[in-house]
């Protein structure tokens, strides 16, 4: 955490629970500035720490109820242009290169099983996919965006 300090980590935990916190009253919670909270989070945002701010949505409440976990397997030669791919796909929220027996993870986002299948399809035709295993999720027991440092 080379360049982060205290009073960082401090602004951090107060965004990281409501981005839309006024500087004012980060700055008077924690004893500083407002202009110095100003600068801190300029300089999180340039060194890459804070990637943005929005607003966190329930997927059901939007059409994407239907939460799914695949597993792809694919010729080890074109992997590279298949994470490019996938990613691509509209749905495909998550996309995670993994150590083990499959290749990567992918997290997916939809209205329905049909169209859940016409996603699975689309990937299957990628060429250098070899397979993929498709979990569908039934209940979200923890789902957290929140960093904990």
């Amino acid at each position: 955490m080379e360049g982060i300090d205290e009073i960082d980590l401090k602004i951090l935990r107060m965004l990281q629970e409501n981005a839309r916190t006024p500087f004012s009253k980060i700055a008077s919670s924690i004893g500083v500035s407002e202009a110095t909270v100003h600068l801190r989070v300029q300089k999180l945002k340039r060194l890459g720490v804070i990637k943005g701010f929005r607003a966190t949505i329930d997927p059901a409440k939007v059409g994407k109820g239907l939460t799914a976990i695949v597993l792809l397997k694919a010729d080890p030669l074109k992997f590279k242009d298949v994470l490019k791919r996938v990613a691509s796909i509209d749905d495909v929220y998550e996309v995670y290169d993994v150590t083990g027996e499959y290749y990567a993870v992918l997290k997916i986002r939809t209205s329905s099983r049909e169209s859940l299948a016409k996603i699975i399809d689309k990937i299957g035709e990628i060429e250098g996919v070899t397979s993929t295993q498709t979990m569908v999720v039934l209940r979200t027991i923890k789902e957290e965006d929140v960093i904990n440092f």
